[in-house]
């Protein structure tokens, strides 16, 4: 065995919510060693990757794994390092390297609304979470400052604070969507986005480039790796390729230290004072799960057998259409707006909330590529494609899961990757929750349509949901330690000096991106470690 590490906070996970929360923390006097399985990221590299892949569509193609640190793909084809179990499938892309799977998010930095966190509460369906909303705010702030948040309203999200940064204009196309919906209803805004609208922090202002998801070249958005660099440069030692399988408690419950293996097998043994556990939803309960012993034989963290149960997601319906006049999408960045007031109501009851999304991605190479496969060519090629391109309109809805226990990630018992780790196996079902938010999404749908003019309108089936890797749940919160795995401070009912933050907490989903609430969490998770580390927690 290598020689031992040792730090006052041991962080496992350099993602955004890993890497801020060290940040936090180096800053305020502690030392810091950040272990993260996967290998440096370079943006000038992935831009490379990007460029020259014939992937376009698939967001992990310009981050390859390495063998100690694989991820899931399914294009091509599925490379099964999510064993699906069914009923239903759930296709989570993400990334394992340094700055984790915020380098190809679509930048959307939404937060929670205070009845998101009471939906049993008000609703009856589904779990309270053990802190308000009011609680996380300064946290929200924080976040958002950190990371350099445009947005022009609250969007029924009580603030404290301005906006670091004012939105960003919506391109001419939401515009007119904005105008011509307005009359059913629809309130079509701009979206709070991690992306500059103004030079901010050093980085540059957002300048269109339309490829936010996989890689914004210029880093106007801001992604884990630039906290990941800002930790680094305050003191945080980071320690790459360091593929962590253990987590050591004594009797008592005190973690004592974390073992990893490097890129040659050889295995570590790091000691700290407390821990923090920010790898994703996924990779972090596979972590507590690989932890067994006498004194913890289902994982650690997991006297309430709740390690690895409650996956939730945003499952995601969408129709794309023709509209009667030219809108052309594909001009600035990818998610700048959506339609947000459809999201709160009695309705939660029974069905899933709602939240529009207008994909404003470029669709000129999906819409060439289907006109070659139809047979058109040259003149009548060109004629086709600039009247498809010009009026073409894709919606997305995305909608909200539960928690419920059966939805979960275990190890498998009969597949390893490549370094020996066993594979996570996810059984997952749609529920008529949400099946009945996509009849409410489809009807939303069929009335845009029509209010556009639609011609050619495809939606898409019922039961057949797009994933947008939004991990949640996994390692729910709560004040019961019989039910839930952390409590309101983000430290583990079973260790003492054992903190989890992230998405992976989260004990609802609602219909946001979840990446500003887990960054929020961590960022008061890491001032929970501090009081620790100073006797007052």
């Amino acid at each position: 065995m290598a020689e031992s590490l040792s730090a006052d906070v041991v962080v496992i996970g350099a993602g955004i919510a890993g890497s801020l929360a060290a940040l936090k923390m180096v800053k305020a006097g502690a030392s810091v060693l950040m272990l993260e399985s996967g290998p440096e990221i370079k943006r000038d590299q992935a831009v490379e990757y990007f460029r020259n892949s014939p992937f376009k569509g698939d967001f992990t193609e310009p981050y390859p794994p390495e063998p100690w640190a694989p991820q899931p793909r399914f294009i091509p084809v599925d490379n099964e390092y999510l064993i699906q179990k069914g009923p239903d499938p759930y296709r989570a892309q993400y990334l394992r390297g340094i700055g984790g799977t915020t380098w190809h998010w679509a930048g959307q930095a939404f937060r929670l609304m205070p009845s998101d966190m009471r939906l049993h509460s008000l609703y009856g369906v589904g779990r309270d979470w053990p802190i308000s909303y009011q609680q996380l705010e300064p946290w929200y702030c924080e976040a958002e400052y950190q990371m350099g948040v445009s947005g022009d309203a609250d969007l029924s999200s009580p603030r404290s604070r301005p906006y670091p940064l004012p939105g960003i204009p919506l391109p001419y196309g939401f515009e007119r969507l904005k105008q011509r919906l307005a009359p059913l209803g629809y309130e079509v805004g701009i979206g709070p986005q991690a992306r500059n609208s103004q030079p901010y922090d050093g980085r540059p202002a957002c300048c269109g480039n339309n490829n936010c998801m996989p890689i914004c070249p210029i880093d106007a958005q801001y992604h884990g790796g630039i906290s990941a660099r800002k930790a680094l440069d305050a003191g945080v030692r980071v320690v790459a390729n360091a593929v962590v399988y253990r987590i050591e408690s004594d009797p008592q419950g005190r973690i004592q230290a974390v073992h990893y293996l490097d890129r040659n097998r050889e295995s570590h043994r790091v000691t700290g004072r407390c821990f923090v556990l920010t790898a994703n939803g996924l990779e972090s309960p596979k972590i507590l799960l690989l932890s067994t012993s006498s004194h913890h034989p289902q994982g650690i963290a997991n006297r309430s057998g709740m390690v690895g149960r409650n996956l939730m997601d945003h499952p995601g319906s969408s129709v794309e259409f023709y509209a009667d006049e030219p809108i052309w999408f594909g001009r600035g960045p990818m998610r700048p707006g959506s339609i947000n007031n459809l999201r709160e109501g009695a309705f939660r009851r029974t069905r899933s909330a709602v939240r529009i999304d207008f994909a404003n991605t470029s669709p000129v190479r999906y819409l060439t590529e289907r006109l070659v496969r139809q047979g058109f060519y040259g003149k009548a090629l060109n004629e086709k494609l600039r009247w498809q391109a010009e009026r073409f309109v894709l919606l997305k809805s995305l909608l909200e899961m539960l928690p419920e226990p059966d939805n979960r990630v275990t190890l498998s018992q009969t597949k390893k990757d490549a370094w020996g780790i066993p594979k996570l196996e996810v059984y997952y079902r749609f529920p008529q929750y949400v099946h009945r938010g996509y009849d409410q999404a489809a009807a939303d749908f069929k009335r845009i349509v029509a209010q556009m003019g639609g011609r050619d309108a495809a939606f898409s089936p019922r039961g057949v949901y797009d994933n947008n890797q939004h991990i949640t749940g996994t390692m729910i919160m709560g004040n019961d330690p019989e039910n839930s795995v952390v409590n309101a401070a983000c430290r583990a009912h079973d260790h003492p000096n054992l903190f989890i933050a992230g998405t992976g907490i989260m004990p609802s989903c609602a219909t946001v991106n979840s990446t500003l609430t887990g960054t929020a969490l961590a960022l008061m998770m890491a001032d929970n470690v501090l009081k620790t580390l100073r006797g007052a927690g």
